[in-house]
């Protein structure tokens, strides 16, 4: 109970600090000293000081099961382990938002830190337009989303939480995440806070890029990690569903990585620099949508865990503010210093980084209207409908082919002006490239032409950035190993796609079932009780035409708070795939429902992933290479 009045307080006092800081930091704006104030540094301290307090108050009420917090009693009961009790404090909507708010104040506060080369009024003004966000959160949490509301009388146990919140991955996807979309923030502030002084050049460039690379590895990794979870936990058996709340999470890295690449350019030739701020605002926008979207119950989805309209009015009115506000500053103060710097030769690295810009756009804009016309078309005709696979595909795989060539061919261009260079390398690649596809895809049953095209693009890219590798060596490795990785995921993802296969039967216990490719034995079940759950666990012989045996041990839990059966899918993975295998009880009779996958390269999807991210981390130490 100590712990829950300590963290209510914590955060008036931080909203408290907020608003002086804003007061010190107007100050302190024309004031003479080439320095800003001390007094700023240590009121941002002070000022996450006081959040971190609140949050490991939280955390302490999570650990001793305080069921006077509400938010205690609603997502956490006295048989959870401990890791996710402590996890739990994040796992709901109250406690996810003042995980934004510590985030909010911790790069606030390293900016200032990291920043102290940068013109004074600049930083000012960046921690101003910050202020601006963090006092909207503070006003948002304790208004509408207080953590610590008080219960009487107090409830002898709690209500639990969702178990398939209960999971290692899962625990720490949501501050990876976080990490990746607050971060944006600071993009959004200082490109503000650049354009109201008129220091969008090549020096704001270089120092902004290093904040949009953070934010990007962690939008990367937090992305990975919720589609990890989703893969064995939800039992979907696959890696990217187009879930409503996974493509809001997509759209700001869309925009990010083209704001990345624009970064560069403004960099070296100082040029772009409407486009930087539009990508940097509008991607700040994007995360506190999927905010919106996600906190205010419009999206029905499985991760979505919060269904309250008013908190979603009281974020949509914030965000309209936001918007309002960036909008205005960008039309009344920017300024184009040097209008002939975007008139770009059209062979040139610059064009190149333009094209795949659009391309993104574009992939973007087909996201965007999937995830939003089934909520519009609900709004205006009460029609409900959703918005599949088949729709994004048709609609963005056609453009991953140019997409991949102009990957492929970007990065061996100059600045300013080029030419290509190696041609009859690129020939000789390309012409590998197609054949290596067809004599891999000609046996298959599937549609030939169009998947020969796109394969070969992305062996195209495969090979010209492993060839990168071996004879550029350390120019330019951290882009090289990036290009690397996402021709690797294309590759892994087209295959995974054409050749996984699929079993689903209903079975009993000592029954055999046969498939064209081997056969599934059911050999037994036990059962064991956890803390928490009882389990049945299943043992299943799976042995292929070669005769070659394998076991699998899906699981079913019951919990006992809430009540919830899930299915715990086993998978076994190698190199070349994964096979996996889940079930679920059929009711009223014997029969267990099962479902067996083989997915090929599914394990590379995630190293792909992992090779993006390393290649955006070696850009960020660069210098210490």
């Amino acid at each position: 109970m100590l712990a829950n009045q300590i963290g209510h307080y914590s955060l008036i006092l931080g909203l408290l600090i907020s608003i002086l800081l804003c007061g010190v930091s107007i100050k302190d704006f024309n004031n003479t000293n080439k320095q800003i104030n001390q007094n700023i540094l240590s009121l941002s301290f002070l000022q996450l000081v006081f959040v971190i307090v609140s949050f490991l108050s939280l955390i302490i009420s999570f650990i001793n099961s305080d069921f006077s917090n509400e938010t205690v009693f609603n997502n956490s009961h006295t048989t959870k382990p401990l890791f996710y009790k402590i996890s739990g404090t994040w796992g709901n909507h109250e406690g996810s938002l003042l995980l934004w708010l510590l985030v909010l104040t911790l790069f606030i506060f390293l900016f200032l830190i990291k920043s102290r080369e940068q013109p004074k009024k600049y930083r000012i003004l960046t921690l101003l337009f910050q202020q601006i966000i963090i006092i909207g959160f503070f006003l948002f949490v304790l208004m509408t989303s207080n953590p610590f509301n008080y219960l009487f009388p107090i409830p002898s146990e709690g209500l639990g939480l969702n178990p398939i919140l209960q999971d290692p991955a899962l625990a720490i996807h949501p501050p990876i995440l976080y990490l990746g979309y607050v971060g944006t923030s600071i993009i959004f502030s200082s490109s503000l806070a650049a354009v109201a002084q008129n220091y969008v050049n090549k020096e704001w460039g270089k120092h902004i890029k290093k904040w949009v690379l953070v934010s990007w590895i962690f939008l990367t990794i937090g992305i990975m990690l919720g589609s990890i979870w989703a893969y064995y936990e939800l039992g979907w058996g696959g890696f990217w569903f187009w879930d409503p709340v996974e493509n809001v999470s997509l759209m700001p890295w869309l925009t990010l990585t083209a704001l990345l690449h624009c970064i560069v350019v403004l960099e070296r030739r100082a040029a772009l620099t409407s486009w930087v701020i539009i990508l940097s605002i509008t991607t700040f926008t994007l995360s506190m949508c999927g905010t919106f979207l996600v906190r205010s119950g419009i999206l029905n989805s499985v991760h979505t865990f919060a269904n309250d309209p008013a908190r979603g009015i009281f974020i949509l009115i914030f965000l309209f503010a936001l918007i309002v506000l960036s909008v205005g500053i960008f039309f009344i103060f920017h300024k184009e210093n040097n209008k002939s710097s975007n008139d770009f030769f059209w062979l040139s690295r610059e064009t190149s980084i333009l094209i795949n810009n659009w391309f993104m756009m574009y992939f973007l804009s087909v996201v965007l209207i999937g995830t939003v016309y089934p909520i519009f078309l609900d709004v205006i005709s009460s029609e409900k409908i959703s918005v599949g696979p088949p729709f994004y595909q048709k609609l963005i795989v056609p453009f991953l082919i140019p997409f991949l060539l102009f990957m492929s061919l970007g990065p061996r261009l100059k600045w300013i002006k080029s030419k290509i260079e190696n041609k009859n390398s690129l020939i000789i690649t390309f012409v590998i490239s197609v054949i290596l596809t067809f004599l891999i895809i000609k046996n298959l049953t599937t549609d030939l032409l169009f998947y020969t095209i796109l394969i070969s693009a992305a062996f195209f890219l495969f090979f010209t950035t492993l060839k990168e590798l071996f004879i550029k060596k350390f120019n330019n490795i951290s882009q090289t190993i990036s290009h690397f990785g996402f021709s690797l995921l294309i590759l892994s993802i087209l295959f995974n796609s054409i050749l996984s296969s699929e079993i689903i039967t209903n079975i009993k216990i000592g029954e055999r079932y046969d498939y064209n490719k081997g056969e599934i034995f059911f050999k037994n079940i036990e059962e064991r009780k956890e803390s928490n759950f009882k389990s049945i666990i299943a043992s299943f012989e799976i042995k292929n035409k070669n005769g070659k045996t394998i076991e699998l041990n899906p699981e079913i839990r019951i919990y006992n708070q809430p009540v919830i059966i899930t299915s715990e899918a086993d998978i076994k993975t190698t190199l070349l795939e994964d096979k996996f295998l889940v079930m679920n009880l059929v009711k009223g009779n014997e029969y267990f429902n099962i479902r067996y996958q083989i997915k090929p390269f599914m394990v590379w999807i995630w190293i792909s992933v992992l090779l993006l991210s390393l290649g955006g981390l070696m850009s960020l130490f660069k210098r210490k290479i």
